[in-house]
C-alpha cells in the first residue's frame, strides 16, 4: 500500500501519518477497499458483448424549454425563425449555428413528456417500473466502472464540476443545487450503488474516490494534479506497482489516470478550449444586478455550458457510457422568480446554440459522431400561447427533443405538431420511446436477451422497448 502525504511525499504504509490525505489501497466503502470493490465487480462482471462501444450525452434544459422557440417555430415566436440546412425546415431565430448543422440532427416534433411540472423523473426514467433513470439502468447492465479505465460508467455534470468555487445565489425549489443532486443522481429501486457519479460532489461513489487534502491545499487544484502526476511518474520509473495484483493496479488507475485526466480541462488544446468557450455569451454578474436581480431562478444560470459539454466529451472518451449535463432556469412564467420568454430566451439560447455546435464539430473531427449520441430535451414544454407579459406556463403535450450522432439516422424531422404547436399531429412519442432509443443505442438487444445474469425486468427495457423507429 502507498500513501500520498500532504507534503507530496510517497511512503509505504508503515510510515503512516495523521497528515496523510490519501491511502490508495484503503478507499473504504463499508470496510471494503477500492481494489476489493473492483475485484468483487469483476466476479459479477456483465457480459461485455451486450455493451456497445457507444455513449450518450443527455443535455437537460431544466425548467421547460418552449418548443415553438427552439426547434418547431410556427411563425409567431418572439425570437423569429432561421432556415436550416434541411429544405423547408426552420428553427427558432436564436439557433443559427444549429440550423447550419441540421443535416447532422434529428428533430422530433411529436414528442411530449406527458407531465406538466418540474419532475425530471419521466424523462430520465422513461417511466420504467424500477423508477430508475436511464443512467442507473446503464450502470446496472454495463457495470458501475469501466473495465479498462476504471472511470464511473455514468456521471452528472453541473456547472460546479468545471468551476467548484461557484456561488449561485438562492433560486427556488426545483433549481436549487440540492434538488438537482437529489433528482438527477437517484438510482430508484436499483439502489444507491448505481447512482450517477457527481464530479462536483454529493454522492457515495464520489466520497469514496475523494482525495483528502488540508484546507489550505484543497483549493489548489493545480498542485493536487501535479502531485498525482509525480506519483504516477515515480511508479512508472521504479516499477513499484509490478508486484500488485490486477485489481490493486486498477485502483491506482482510477485515481491516477481515469479521474485526474478526464476532469483536467487544462489538458485540452487552447483551440479546443476557445471553441467551447461560452463565457462571453452570458453576463453572470449582470443576472444578479439591476432589474434581473429579482428573478431568483436565474441565479442558477451560468455561462459554463460549453465547458460542461467539453467535460462530457472527455468523460465519454475515457469510458463513461452516459453523461447527463444540466443547464438550468428554462422557466419563463414572467412572474416574480422567472423571466418572460422575450427576456429569458436571449439570455440562455445563444449559449446552447454555441456550445452544442462546438460539441458537434469537435466529435465529428475526432471521429466520434457515430459513437456518441447527443440528446437535448427538458422535463416538459411550454404553453404555445404567451400571456400578456410574454410569460408561458407548463405544458405536457409537447417537449423539445433533438438528437445527434450515435450511429442513428440524422438529417430529418420526425413527426409534426398541430398548427398551434401545442399537440402532436402525428404518432406521439413519449419518454418510454426515448428510453428504448437510448437502450438500443447502448446495448445489443440480442445479447441482452440471452444474458442469464440480467434480471428479466431490466432485459425487457432493452429487448421489448420500442424506440423512435425513424432513427433506426
Amino acid at each position: 500500500m502507498f500513501t500520498i502525504r500532504a507534503s507530496g511525499t510517497i511512503q509505504h504504509c508503515q510510515g503512516s501519518s495523521r497528515r496523510e490525505f490519501l491511502r490508495v489501497g484503503s478507499l473504504a466503502l463499508g470496510g471494503l477497499s477500492l481494489s476489493a470493490l473492483l475485484a468483487r465487480q469483476a466476479l459479477a462482471a456483465p457480459n461485455r458483448k451486450m455493451v456497445r462501444d457507444r455513449a450518450v450525452v443527455l443535455l437537460m434544459l431544466q425548467g421547460g424549454p418552449p418548443q415553438v422557440e427552439l426547434f418547431d417555430p410556427k411563425g409567431k415566436g418572439c425570437t423569429g425563425e432561421v432556415q436550416t440546412k434541411l429544405p423547408g425546415v426552420a428553427f427558432g431565430g436564436l439557433f443559427p449555428r444549429l440550423a447550419a448543422r441540421a443535416d447532422r440532427l434529428a428533430i422530433v416534433r411529436s414528442f411530449g413528456s406527458g407531465f406538466g411540472n418540474h419532475e425530471q423523473g419521466p424523462i430520465l426514467t422513461g417511466n420504467n417500473a424500477f423508477e430508475a433513470p436511464m443512467s442507473a439502468v446503464y450502470a446496472r447492465l454495463a457495470g458501475t466502472l469501466h473495465p479498462r479505465t476504471g472511470l464511473p460508467s455514468t456521471a452528472v455534470v453541473l456547472p460546479e464540476a468545471v468551476s467548484p468555487e461557484l456561488k449561485l445565489g438562492e433560486p427556488t425549489g426545483p433549481f436549487t443545487y440540492n434538488y438537482v443532486v437529489k433528482n438527477y443522481l437517484t438510482a430508484g429501486k436499483l439502489g444507491p450503488g448505481y447512482e450517477a457519479f457527481l464530479p462536483s460532489g454529493g454522492n457515495q461513489l464520489l466520497q469514496n474516490l475523494q482525495l483528502r487534502l488540508p484546507r489550505e491545499r484543497f483549493d489548489d487544484r493545480k498542485e493536487l494534479l501535479s502531485q498525482l502526476d509525480q506519483f504516477k511518474r515515480r511508479f512508472e520509473r521504479t516499477g513499484e506497482l509490478e508486484g500488485v495484483d490486477t485489481f490493486q493496479q486498477q485502483a491506482y488507475d482510477v485515481l491516477l489516470r481515469g479521474i485526474t485526466q478526464a476532469f483536467d480541462l487544462s489538458r485540452e488544446e487552447k483551440r479546443t478550449l476557445e471553441r467551447y468557450d461560452t463565457s462571453k455569451l452570458l453576463d453572470m454578474d449582470g443576472l444578479r444586478k439591476g432589474d434581473l436581480k429579482r428573478l431568483r431562478n436565474l441565479n442558477r444560470s451560468t455561462n459554463l455550458l460549453g465547458k460542461q459539454l467539453l467535460l462530457a466529451r472527455r468523460l465519454c472518451e475515457q469510458g463513461c457510457g452516459l453523461v447527463t449535463v444540466v443547464d438550468s432556469c428554462w422557466d419563463f412564467h414572467g412572474d416574480g422568480n422567472n423571466p418572460p420568454e422575450p427576456v429569458g430566451l436571449p439570455l440562455l439560447s445563444p449559449q446552447v446554440d454555441h456550445a452544442v455546435s462546438a460539441f458537434l464539430d469537435d466529435v465529428q473531427e475526432r471521429g466520434l459522431s457515430d459513437r456518441i449520441l447527443l440528446i437535448i430535451t427538458g422535463e416538459m414544454g411550454r404553453t404555445p400561447r404567451k400571456g400578456k407579459n410574454g410569460g408561458t406556463g407548463h405544458w405536457k403535450d409537447l417537449t423539445p427533443l433533438l438528437l445527434a450522432g450515435g450511429g442513428l439516422r440524422m438529417g430529418q424531422v420526425i413527426g409534426r405538431s398541430d398548427k398551434e404547436g401545442g399537440k402532436p399531429a402525428t404518432e406521439p412519442y413519449r419518454p418510454e420511446h426515448l428510453l428504448a432509443t437510448v437502450m438500443h443505442t447502448l446495448f445489443d438487444a440480442g445479447e441482452v436477451r440471452i444474458a442469464p445474469e440480467v434480471p428479466r425486468g431490466l432485459a425487457q427495457l432493452v429487448v421489448e422497448g420500442k424506440p423512435i423507429k425513424e432513427l433506426f
